[in-house]
C-alpha cells in the first residue's frame, strides 16, 4: 500500500514539473516571439510629440505622424471665449525628418518590451519640427486677439473723490496680448503637437500691476485723502478765498508710475485766474480828484501784485502736508487797501490839464502847488496812469540826451520819470506844458517839492491825470 502511494505521489509531481515547463516554454516563445515583433516595431505606451504609436512600425509612425502634422490645428481660447486656430498648412509645420522614429526604436531594443511603457526615456519622444517663422509671425499678428480695435489695455485701480472721501475703484484686467509671452506658447504648443492653448492660464495676457489689494493702492488713497484733507484759506481785506478738497481733488492725478502728482497746469490755470480778480496794477480805477470829479483811470504800475509762482508753491506744499492755514497770498507789491480804492488816503494827485498836485497824507492835505509837466509839443508828456513812487533822494542830477539838471529833491514814480525841484524855471502852472514843458518829469516849485519829499514814502501812489 506505501509503495503504492509513493509511486502516485512520484507521478503527480512527475506532471507538475511537466506543467511548469510547458507554461516557461510556452511563456518563452510568447516573449520571444513579441521581442522579434518589437524588433521592428515600437513598444507599447510609445509616444511621438504626445501621439500614440504603439506597436507601429517605423514607417507606419510615420506615415501616421506626416498625416497629423497635416491635419494639425492649435486652437487658441481666448479670454473673451472665443477661439482661433493656427493651421500645419497656414506655418508649413512638418517633421524635421525620420530618422529621429529610427533612433528611438534602436535604444528601445527588442527584448524590454514588457517594461518598455515604465521607461519614459525611450518610449517618449519629442521629435524636431519645422515651420515658416515668417508665416508663423504673420499669422500671429493677424490673429483677431492682437488688433488694436478689439485690445482693452490693462488698468491699475482708479481712485474716484467724494464728499467723504476718496474711494478705490477695481483694476481693469483687460485683454492686451504680451506677444512675446504668446509666441513662445504657441512655438511651444508646435513642438509638442498641443492642440489647444489656453491664453489665460498660459499667462499670455497683461495684467495690472497693482490691484485693490495692493498695499501701494492703499498708500496711494492714503496719501489723496491727506491732501484734499487740507484747507488754505486766503484773506484779501475782508475777503476770503477757501482752497479745500473740493478744489484739491481737480488739480490731482494718479500716474502712469503709479503716484501721485499735481496737474500743475489746472492747477495754475485755477490759482492765477483767482490771483487776478485781487490783483490791480493797470487796471481801471474810478478815482474822486480834488475838484469832486468822479473819473476812470488805469495804466501805470501802482497796486496788489501777487508772486503767483512761488505762491503755488507755497500752496503745494501746504497741501502735501495736509495743513489747514489761514493766509494772506505771497506779494510781489502790496497797495494801500483791498477796496475797491486801493489808493487809499494817502497819495499824490496831479491834474495835468490844470497842472496843479496835490499831496494827502492819512487824507488830510499836507501840501499843494502849481507845477510843469512833460512837453506836448515834443511829445515828451507826462503819461497819464496811477504809480508808485520807488524811492526819493537828495541832490542828485538828472541826465538825458543834451542835458544835465542838478536838483535838490528827485522822486521818481515812472522809469526816469519823477517829481522834482526846478530852479531853472521862474514860473509854474497854465499853459508852460505845452510848449515849453519838461522832458516828462514833473517840476515843482522848491517849497513845494521840499515838503513833499519830507513826508513821502516809497510805495506812495502818484495819480496823473489829464
Amino acid at each position: 500500500m506505501e509503495n503504492d502511494a509513493e509511486t502516485e505521489k512520484e507521478k503527480k509531481n512527475k506532471n507538475n514539473k511537466v506543467i511548469v515547463g510547458s507554461i516557461i516554454c510556452t511563456l518563452l516563445v510568447i516573449y520571444l516571439g513579441m521581442a522579434t515583433y518589437f524588433r521592428t516595431h515600437f513598444y507599447f505606451g510609445t509616444e511621438i510629440n504626445c501621439v500614440n504609436v504603439s506597436a507601429k512600425t517605423i514607417k507606419e509612425a510615420a506615415k501616421q505622424m506626416t498625416s497629423q502634422m497635416e491635419s494639425y490645428k492649435l486652437s487658441l481660447k481666448e479670454k473673451s471665449g472665443k477661439t482661433e486656430q493656427i493651421t500645419s498648412t497656414e506655418i508649413n509645420l512638418k517633421l524635421s525628418s525620420n530618422d529621429e522614429f529610427k533612433r528611438l526604436k534602436d535604444k528601445q531594443g527588442s527584448f524590454n518590451w514588457i517594461f518598455g511603457a515604465l521607461d519614459s526615456k525611450n518610449s517618449k519622444l519629442k521629435a524636431n519640427i519645422i515651420y515658416s517663422n515668417k508665416l508663423l509671425q504673420e499669422k500671429i499678428n493677424n490673429l483677431s486677439c492682437l488688433d488694436s480695435k478689439n485690445i482693452i489695455e490693462p488698468k491699475n485701480p482708479s481712485f474716484k473723490y467724494s464728499s467723504t472721501g476718496y474711494v478705490v475703484l477695481n483694476e481693469v484686467n483687460g485683454n492686451k496680448i504680451d506677444k512675446d509671452v504668446l509666441y513662445k506658447n504657441i512655438v511651444n504648443a508646435l513642438s509638442t503637437g498641443t492642440t489647444t492653448l489656453n491664453l489665460d492660464s498660459t499667462n499670455c495676457y497683461l495684467k495690472p500691476k497693482y490691484t485693490v489689494k495692493s498695499k501701494k493702492t492703499s498708500e496711494i488713497k492714503n496719501i489723496l485723502n491727506k491732501y484734499v484733507s487740507s484747507k488754505i484759506i486766503y484773506t484779501f481785506g475782508d475777503k476770503k478765498e477757501v482752497i479745500d478738497g473740493s478744489k484739491i481733488n481737480k488739480w490731482l492725478n494718479v500716474d502712469d508710475n503709479y503716484e501721485v502728482v499735481f496737474d500743475n497746469s489746472i492747477l495754475t490755470k485755477y490759482m492765477r485766474k483767482l490771483f487776478s480778480n485781487y490783483e490791480t496794477i493797470g487796471k481801471t480805477r474810478n478815482f474822486v480828484t480834488t475838484s469832486g470829479n468822479t473819473i476812470s483811470i488805469g495804466g501805470g504800475d501802482y497796486g496788489w501784485d501777487i508772486n503767483s509762482s512761488e505762491d503755488i508753491q507755497k500752496l503745494i506744499d501746504d497741501i502735501k502736508n495736509g495743513r489747514t492755514v489761514t493766509r494772506e497770498p505771497i506779494y510781489l507789491q502790496t497797495a494801500a487797501s483791498h477796496s475797491s480804492d486801493d489808493i487809499g488816503n494817502t497819495y499824490v494827485e496831479i491834474d495835468m490839464v490844470n497842472q496843479h498836485l496835490w499831496f494827502y497824507k492819512k487824507g488830510s492835505l499836507v501840501t499843494q502847488g502849481d507845477v510843469v509837466t512833460g512837453n506836448m509839443s515834443l511829445n515828451t508828456s507826462t503819461p497819464a496812469g496811477v504809480y508808485r513812487l520807488k524811492y526819493k533822494e537828495r541832490n542828485a542830477t538828472l541826465k538825458g540826451e543834451g542835458y544835465a539838471s542838478p536838483v535838490n529833491f528827485w522822486m521818481p514814480f515812472n522809469g526816469g520819470i519823477g517829481i522834482h525841484d526846478a530852479s531853472w524855471r521862474s514860473s509854474f502852472g497854465g499853459n508852460i506844458y505845452l510848449t515849453s514843458g519838461s522832458h516828462g518829469c514833473v517840476n515843482a516849485p522848491y517849497y513845494l517839492a521840499q515838503t513833499l519829499y519830507n513826508n513821502i514814502d516809497a510805495g506812495t501812489p502818484v495819480v496823473c491825470y489829464y
